[in-house]
């Protein structure tokens, strides 16, 4: 089975790299339903394929999982604003109309869709539904809930929905199971965006309020309905045996478990506990230093706790302590760069993982579309950041590096002088008291937000600290509960914080919403930093209406320079492989890469328990 599973992946990634490099030299107009749909050139797997590469299509049904949040939670609706909602509710009880296959970046096949619909110019994209689709109470998944949740999401939901639905200009059922969705932007994503937008039931919001937090469970048509609700104390989720999908070859093999259950814990040292207590079973450790040095517990050495390692190809992203643009005292790209010049990384990542962390580069670090530290732009690339060569920061064309730093000593002094030059010529210097100053005798002082619970980033932030003294800068840091954090920060209430942006091979719209000027001033969007950047919107622009892979990664690797060289983020550093620590009876396929989101789409959607 192993053998056999390893070759399929290789067989399908070799087919996915295959069509990136040919789909565009035989590219057809096709306007006529298909079983899947690519970003570029055609789908990987067949329409008679059997199971997704990565599935394990014989695995038993039965056992359980108990995962570990840190946090709480006070909401089971994660299509709103306002709340905080649990884990897990959108993977596990709702649906879409495609569904990912992981190998493939860019490739979605049919879920509650039997097929889609569209032509070489992405002009609309029509989806059918299949006849037997069904929510969890056994009504019909109809056209009208489409329909009715996408607008509905676009217009009242989480801001990530807004960008998506403002390119439709028309939505229309065009048949008994048929809807058509058609735009008004040149965005080759948008057919690929709508496929993996959530359908929920109309029927359960009638009269009542859509934004409104709420803890009573909605009706999906996932494989796993909501069993119990502790507020902040725990979520359960149990598999429904009349799931009507789960014979489709895109779910066989997949969602396996009876239960999932996730425990909600105050901070990562309670975690732990409970994972060497055995009241976890599944745990994914995110140091590689404590990777190293402190799974060695009994449970563990006696063979009943297992620890898997599973590399992976997934862009970096961005981990750090992200500054609020929007704050005069970090409007000045100088000043942000003397806050990375004050992080001392060898000596803070000796410190804390023992020096075994790759360090964030840039912001698709671990990728082809990441930048080589201090190299120019160069060809297509340079093409599409000269005509913003005026308003770019320094270092995206001509090449920008991290300092080196200094492993040996907490502050490094040639980062601190380099830091004092920079804020002298933004206007600072240090008075009397060794505190800089601005020409208005204002303090260079400013909060550093963290939530209860980030041990690390917590302890990595003091050291960080103690440096900024040293360069005469008054950070403090305050500590917020899940729920403080998130209003503060949907509010954009913050100075610094830490913040984790997880990024893919195939990165699309969800980027506007991250780091595009209309999301810097739309509340509870993910543009904390506050990026207005024309070359940003320009690279985004370029990425979503790219003809070929070349021309895509282009406009992505200019995307990473024009982000990387804005200085928006003090970088911390990223794990180039998954650590997982689980019971022995929870089983997984043998997964040699795994390129789009590591989550919920590995674990547990293809684990199996054995006794």
């Amino acid at each position: 089975m192993v053998s056999k599973m390893r070759q399929m992946f290789f067989a399908r990634l070799n087919g996915w790299i295959t069509g990136l490099a040919l789909g565009f030299i035989a590219q057809t107009a096709w306007a006529e339903p298909q079983h899947g749909i690519a970003m570029y050139g055609e789908p990987a797997l067949p329409p008679d394929f059997v199971s997704l590469p990565q599935a394990n299509p014989d695995a038993p049904k039965g056992g359980g999982v108990i995962l570990s949040m840190s946090g709480s939670f006070d909401s089971v609706n994660p299509f709103i604003t306002a709340g905080t909602p649990a884990e897990g509710i959108t993977p596990y009880t709702f649906e879409t109309l495609m569904a990912r296959n992981h190998d493939e970046p860019f490739s979605l096949y049919g879920l509650l869709a039997e097929s889609v619909e569209t032509d070489s110019a992405r002009s609309y994209v029509e989806f059918t539904l299949r006849e037997g689709a069904r929510f969890s109470d056994g009504t019909p998944v109809t056209v009208e809930d489409v329909i009715w949740s996408f607008e509905t999401l676009g217009t009242q939901g989480n801001p990530r929905y807004l960008a998506a639905w403002k390119k439709v200009a028309k939505s229309e059922q065009t048949g008994p199971r048929s809807v058509r969705f058609t735009f008004n932007t040149e965005d080759r994503e948008l057919p690929l965006i709508l496929g993996l937008r959530p359908v929920l039931k109309k029927a359960d919001f009638d009269g009542k309020a859509f934004e409104t937090p709420s803890l009573t469970p909605l009706t999906g048509s996932g494989p796993y309905v909501i069993d119990k609700v502790t507020p902040g104390v725990s979520i359960s989720y149990r598999r429904n045996p009349d799931w009507w999908g789960k014979d489709l070859p895109v779910n066989r093999g997949q969602w396996n478990l009876d239960t999932i259950r996730y425990d909600y814990f105050a901070n990562t040292v309670a975690i732990f506990e409970s994972v060497r207590a055995g009241e976890i079973t599944a745990y994914r450790e995110d140091n590689l230093a404590k990777w190293a040095s402190r799974y060695d517990f009994p449970a563990v050495q006696k063979g009943d706790m297992i620890r898997l390692e599973v590399p992976h190809k997934r862009p970096s992203g961005i981990i750090g302590l992200a500054m609020n643009t929007r704050k005069p005292v970090f409007a000045d790209w100088r000043v942000r760069e003397a806050m990375i010049q004050a992080f001392n990384f060898p000596y803070i990542n000796q410190t804390i993982t023992g020096g075994a962390a790759p360090r964030i580069q840039s912001y698709f670090s671990n990728s082809t579309f990441g930048l080589t530290p201090g190299a120019p732009a160069e060809g297509a690339v340079l093409d599409l950041l000269t005509p913003f060569k005026d308003s770019l920061p320094p270092g995206a064309i001509e090449g920008y590096a991290l300092p080196d730093g200094d492993a040996a000593r907490p502050v490094s002094r040639k980062s601190l002088r380099t830091a004092l030059a920079l804020l002298e010529e933004a206007g600072w210097t240090p008075g009397a008291d060794g505190l800089q100053r601005n020409a208005a005798g204002q303090t260079l002082r400013f909060d550093i937000l963290l939530t209860v619970g980030q041990d690390e980033a917590a302890a990595t932030t003091a050291i960080y600290v103690e440096s900024l003294k040293a360069l005469g800068v008054d950070a403090r840091v305050t500590m917020l509960d899940s729920a403080q954090m998130k209003q503060r920060t949907d509010a954009f209430d913050f100075d610094m914080t830490y913040i984790l942006r997880t990024l893919s091979l195939s990165p699309g719209n969800e980027q506007a919403l991250y780091w595009g000027a209309a999301a810097a001033d739309t509340e509870g969007s993910r543009n904390w930093m506050g990026i207005k950047d024309p070359a940003v919107d320009a690279m985004i622009a370029a990425m979503l209406a790219a003809q070929t892979p070349d021309a895509f990664a282009a406009a992505v690797q200019g995307l990473d320079r024009a982000l990387t060289a804005g200085r928006y983020v003090v970088p911390f550093w990223y794990a180039n492989k998954n650590m997982i620590l689980h019971r022995r009876e929870l089983k997984h396929p043998e997964t040699v890469q795994l390129y789009g989101d590591f989550g919920t789409s590995y674990l547990p959607a293809l684990w199996w328990y054995e006794e």
